[in-house]
């Protein structure tokens, strides 16, 4: 582990009521030290550099002007918490970091006290912010509600939705709007040309001046003649702002990364604000050192201080994700209504390659994953080939219209599902543990799962084949297992298995990449004399019915095993066997799911082992359903 840089300030602070005292140019000096903690801590852990670095003013002066955990402070997504975390008791533990047993990387209320509301996904912090405000007023706890929420959350439309309530409650509540310019990806769309126009050219200059003194809450009889002049200049250049119109007062915009200006603006809104308020800083995502990266250093793996390189993966075989993002690429030099959707993750997804080559059919919405659906489905309508693609997790976000907007209108709209099962470092918020069971009870969709590489390939194509309603195919992250990609893959027959090997007694079906581990399973049966039958089942939606019973009928025990929650391909199976009456003939069937819990982050190997799905894992279940005494079975 580095030594830690020498910082005699910031070592003196354990808590936020440390800061307490502190004159603004101390605060300033534990700002700098907390951006160098910053950047050392991720050297080390890899994790969301940029947005954090971002913040760190803000965050020094959050915590130096209200008194956290009694006021509230609420961080949209959360990925910029680091700082937070370390000025909140967690330093002694910040390079545990995205680690097994050690911090999440995002907030979480079990962890902390200060994290007063979880959160990995946007656009959420404002109507949670509202909610403690509403609670305090009827004799909740009590305290301030900060929402600090970035311009590319502000896309969703729930953010909106809260603003709207906010303004016709009139609640007293704090926002501030993080202006960086740059959600993950570079932000699209008019919200971010309106804030944009808001502080361009000079006029940024006046307010950067007007918000020393926060002149919308100076005493009367200046206030008056402050608001006459502060709105003139307004009108003057932005004609008003949409914030007003929604009920909140305006402050901003102000400079981010000017301490001073910070602490005055928020010392003033916290005495005198009445209703609800929203603050407007200009930040530099990256700020101090990755703001000159394309990305900004939003999400990076361990690096040296002192070059910034990354630490590279060993494996040579392609991530599952470069071999999806070439197969569409492929596919749409062939057919001209192929087009691609997604929602603020275009380097996440592959689709950059997409977009560089196809900048016409390529869109991303920023973060809005309910309009990308719909979006989609439009495009269907259109007679359009949309390919909706978005991480699992995500996909959640749009699921009414997965169901409203696509499947009851049997639209053929074509769901890429990155990050399928157990993702690592971000841990539960991130994991696409759920898609196969929310999909696949849908009338009407197809629902795949890639077992390697080769697999994938072949789903792509056989989406781009199909138009009779819609179709869902997943894989993970990471590293594929380096087999053989076809140069012409040919689309799948719907609703149609493989089988991997022949046995006798147990079949193991499997769905999607735990084949893998089946396969190492397998092995180490051999050498007990085991050898099960492998199928892979392809298909969750519709199932391969005849391979099903046949595997049910020739053997005496049947193990589904999948990367999915309960309630998604094996539960499938198991309606399909007890329809027709396989149990009542003795069948002994299994099913190998993600556990009833939320796995915290770790390794994907070790979130696996956690699970009980790892190769010895399917092995002890083989022996268990045979009936096999197992010494030193692994639990």
């Amino acid at each position: 582990m580095n030594d830690r840089p020498h910082t005699p300030n910031l070592d003196l602070i354990d808590l936020p009521s440390d800061l307490n005292g502190l004159s603004d140019a101390q605060l300033s000096k534990v700002a700098d030290e907390l951006r160098a903690e910053t950047i050392s801590t991720v050297s080390e852990t890899g994790g969301h550099l940029g947005a954090g670095l971002g913040v760190v003013e803000l965050t020094v002066a959050l915590h130096a002007v209200f008194d956290a955990p009694k006021d509230k402070i609420i961080w949209d997504v959360s990925h910029q918490c680091y700082p937070h975390k370390i000025l909140t008791g967690r330093r002694d533990r910040i390079r545990t970091l995205r680690q097994k047993d050690g911090l999440s990387g995002f907030t979480k209320r079990s962890e902390s006290l200060y994290d007063c509301f979880g959160a990995a996904h946007s656009s959420t912090s404002i109507s949670a912010a509202l909610g403690f405000a509403v609670a305090r007023d009827l004799g909740g706890e009590g305290g301030d509600a900060i929402a600090v929420i970035g311009d590319g959350s502000m896309s969703a439309g729930m953010a909106y939705e809260a603003l709207n309530n906010a303004g016709h409650l009139k609640k007293r509540l704090i926002v501030i709007l993080n202006d960086n310019e740059m959600s993950i990806a570079p932000p699209v769309g008019a919200m971010s040309s309106y804030l944009s126009r808001l502080y361009a050219g000079d006029p940024f200059q006046e307010f950067k001046a007007a918000a020393k003194g926060a002149v919308s809450f100076l005493p009367e009889p200046f206030q008056e003649g402050a608001r006459r002049a502060k709105d003139m200049l307004k009108h003057m250049t932005v004609g008003g702002t949409l914030f007003e119109e929604l009920g909140f007062s305006y402050l901003g915009p102000i400079d981010g990364h000017d301490i001073e200006q910070l602490l005055s603006v928020l010392r003033t809104v916290k005495t005198r604000a009445t209703g609800p308020i929203l603050i407007h800083a200009i930040t530099k995502k990256g700020k101090g050192y990755a703001e000159d990266r394309a990305d900004r250093g939003h999400a990076t793996g361990k690096f040296d201080l002192v070059t910034g390189k990354q630490a590279k993966s060993v494996s040579n075989a392609p991530s599952y994700t470069s071999v999806f993002a070439e197969a569409l690429v492929n596919a749409a030099a062939k057919d001209d209504k192929i087009v691609a959707v997604t929602a603020a993750m275009p380097d996440g997804t592959g689709l950059t390659k997409f977009m560089e080559r196809f900048a016409s059919r390529c869109f991303d919405v920023g973060i809005a994953e309910q309009h990308a659906v719909t979006f989609c489905a439009g495009l269907a309508a259109g007679g359009m080939k949309p390919f909706c693609t978005l991480y699992s997790t995500f996909l959640q976000r749009g699921y009414d219209q997965v169901v409203h907007d696509v499947a009851i209108q049997r639209l053929p709209v074509r769901f890429a599902i990155d990050r399928a099962g157990l993702v690592g470092a971000d841990g539960a918020t991130h994991a696409g543990s759920f898609d196969v069971a929310f999909l696949a009870n849908l009338p009407g969709f197809v629902v795949m799962a890639a077992a390697d590489e080769a697999e994938l390939v072949r789903m792509v194509a056989t989406a781009v084949a199909h138009d009779d309603g819609p179709i869902a195919f997943r894989f993970p992250r990471g590293e594929g297992i380096g087999v053989d990609i076809p140069a012409d893959a040919q689309p799948l027959e719907i609703g149609k298995g493989r089988m991997i090997r022949e046995g006798s007694k147990v079949a193991i079906l499997s769905f999607g990449t735990r084949l893998q581990e089946v396969e190492k399973a397998c092995e180490a049966l051999a050498a007990k004399g085991i050898t099960p039958t492998v199928a892979d089942a392809r298909f969750a939606k519709p199932l391969d019915r005849d391979m099903i019973l046949k595997l049910a009928a020739d053997h005496d025990a049947l193990i589904t095993v999948e990367e999915g929650a309960i309630g998604g391909f094996g539960s499938h199976v198991a309606q399909l066997l007890a329809e027709e009456g396989v149990f009542d003939h003795g069948l002994k069937y299994r099913s190998m799911v993600l556990p009833d819990i939320f796995i915290d982050q770790s390794s994907p190997a070790d979130m696996y082992n956690s699970a009980a799905m790892n190769a010895e894992h399917i092995e002890a279940k083989v022996l268990g359903v045979l009936g096999v005494d197992v010494i030193g079975k692994t639990a």
